[in-house]
């Protein structure tokens, strides 16, 4: 893990590290008081950050910072192997298993608006801005505009913690990062072809391109279906959490070593892990483990990604570089412009609207992070400039970090997205009551049919929870009567059950399709009712 590089600009040799050791020749014994300082310093910026009221990775990142000049000859470096091929796939397993597919399908098209004309329109304009503006070659400008097209959604999805923000909108920004990182290495990896061959035709291109993402999508169906397989006849805690690891990390080997995408086949695994794998079939105990390791997985993987951002960047460096910092972040706020506000105004003709406001927050969350970073280390040697380049995406990374970071939250308070009355805070706590009473009932039967429990006390203890399951009933149902006679008189605003409307339409949806591809019900038949229910979901407000 130990790693000196150094950055040439001009005739100016730069070193962001003394000579490092690598971590055999240290010796284990030496690198572990490394390992407790970060934990430390970690720990110390989790509980700074809190009381600061400052997102977490920016924390890390400056805490990194400091670091250096407490330990100038000490340092543990960032590699661009260790984070493609370790930190990566934990990181996009992690989020592919945390999230809904129904709540992903019901905002693809914004997210895949976002992901695949909006990541090839950011990198286009980044690249021309670059290229006229620092006089850089077209490969370099291209590989530069496809490393600062890539958003890191971590800090992003750190503030919505802190901050009420409409679900959907969350989403929206984490389904865009897990198709935005294939998207933008498939390009990337084009780029290098262009590169090493001198030309790569445009139809070649385009084909490529298609085949590594489609080849990427059967790879990780492939695996996850097999893995989801294993893991319902599996009950054993331990065994699952080893199986998930290894699908983790070996489907991004196997998509690699066959030639398509190993990010994409990644999410896809993960993404059917996580909602068939982990569905009802498994144990409440297993789902359980299996999410909060991996919880901690994402979150100990981030925790030393950001530390290390901090350690690697040179202030030096960067100072020396900063003019062409400030291009390169204006040219990847220019092509993030043209690929929000243009393309989802586009969108809002034939889908949900997507606010303004929300569009704000899509801009502002172009947050660089430790991909950027990982793909500049990993530009060849026989690259012009390389060192150059890659003191730009460092000093654009870090800046990124720290202003956006720490403008968002701000930025999103001010906006207002999400205001939560008394009313919608009774209704989800009555919400959260049923959704733990009737899921502890769905355990108390399978513990009962496994012989577990005797009968008696398997009555005893569903009455408990079944008392809990009619007053929440009764008092939701009360709310919802009172909402009702409100809108009925025009007290009150209609839109407080489209949450509910939203998920009903959608079912209706889903079981027209399926009635149309069994043959149950004619194609005609079915068009114009999914029509009318297309209709009705575009004019629900979003949750």
């Amino acid at each position: 893990m130990m790693i000196a590089f150094s950055i040439a600009v001009g005739n100016l040799s730069l070193s962001t590290a003394p000579p490092a050791a690598s971590l055999t020749e240290k010796g284990v014994a030496t690198f572990v008081p490394d390992l407790i300082i970060l934990l430390l310093v970690a720990t110390t910026v989790a509980l700074l950050s809190r009381r600061l009221r400052i997102p977490y990775v920016t924390g890390l990142v400056l805490a990194g910072l400091a670091l250096t000049e407490f330990l100038p000859n000490y340092r543990i470096g960032l590699e661009s192997s260790l984070i493609l091929n370790l930190f990566l796939p934990i990181l996009l397993f992690e989020a592919a298993i945390n999230t809904d597919i129904s709540r992903l399908r019901s905002t693809m098209k914004p997210i895949a608006m976002l992901a695949i004309p909006g990541v090839i329109v950011s990198t286009g304009v980044t690249a021309v801005g670059l290229k006229f503006a620092l006089s850089l070659d077209w490969v370099s400008a291209l590989l530069l505009g496809t490393i600062l097209a890539i958003t890191d959604t971590v800090s992003v999805i750190a503030v919505f913690k802190e901050v009420a923000v409409p679900s959907r909108l969350t989403t929206i920004v984490e389904g865009e990062s897990l198709l935005n990182d294939g998207v933008a290495l498939v390009l990337f990896n084009l780029v290098l072809q262009v590169h090493y061959r001198g030309s790569v035709s445009f139809t070649e291109g385009v084909q490529q391109f298609f085949i590594v993402i489609v080849g990427g999508s059967l790879v990780g169906l492939a695996i996850g279906y097999l893995s989801a397989g294993l893991m319902e006849r599996s009950d054993d805690n331990l065994s699952s959490i080893l199986l998930t690891v290894a699908v983790a990390l070996g489907t991004y080997q196997v998509g690699h070593f066959i030639g398509v995408s190993g990010v994409v086949a990644d999410v896809v695994a993960g993404l059917w892990v996580g909602n068939v794998g982990l569905s009802h079939r498994a144990s409440a105990s297993n789902r359980v483990t299996l999410y909060s390791f991996w919880d901690y997985a994402g979150f100990g993987v981030n925790t030393f990604i950001f530390l290390l951002i901090g350690v690697e960047v040179d202030l030096p460096t960067l100072w020396q570089t900063f003019p062409a910092v400030l291009v390169a972040i204006l040219a990847y706020q220019a092509g993030r412009i043209l690929s929000v506000y243009p393309l989802l105004a586009l969108l809002n003709r034939f889908d949900r609207p997507i606010s303004m406001r929300w569009q704000h927050v899509l801009f502002l969350g172009n947050i660089k992070g430790s991909l950027s970073m990982a793909l500049a280390l990993s530009l060849p040697a026989s690259l012009l400039g390389r060192g150059y380049l890659i003191a730009i995406v460092f000093g654009s990374v870090l800046l990124s970090l720290v202003l956006q970071g720490l403008s968002l939250p701000w930025l999103v308070e001010r906006l207002n997205l999400s205001s939560v009355s008394p009313e919608r805070q009774q209704t989800d706590e009555l919400r959260a009551q049923l959704i733990t009473s009737k899921a502890a009932q769905d355990e108390l039967d399978g513990m009962l049919k496994a012989g577990i429990l005797p009968k008696a006390i398997y009555e005893e203890m569903r009455s408990l929870y079944q008392v809990r399951i009619a007053k929440a009933e009764k008092a939701l149902r009360d709310l919802y009567n009172q909402w009702s006679m409100d809108v009925a008189t025009g007290k009150d605003n209609p839109s407080r059950l489209d949450g509910v409307r939203r998920r009903l339409l959608l079912a209706e949806k889903v079981a027209l399709t399926d009635a149309v591809r069994k043959r149950i019900l004619p194609e005609s038949t079915a068009e114009v009712r999914l029509q009318h229910i297309d209709e009705k979901l575009l004019s629900l407000e979003d949750d």
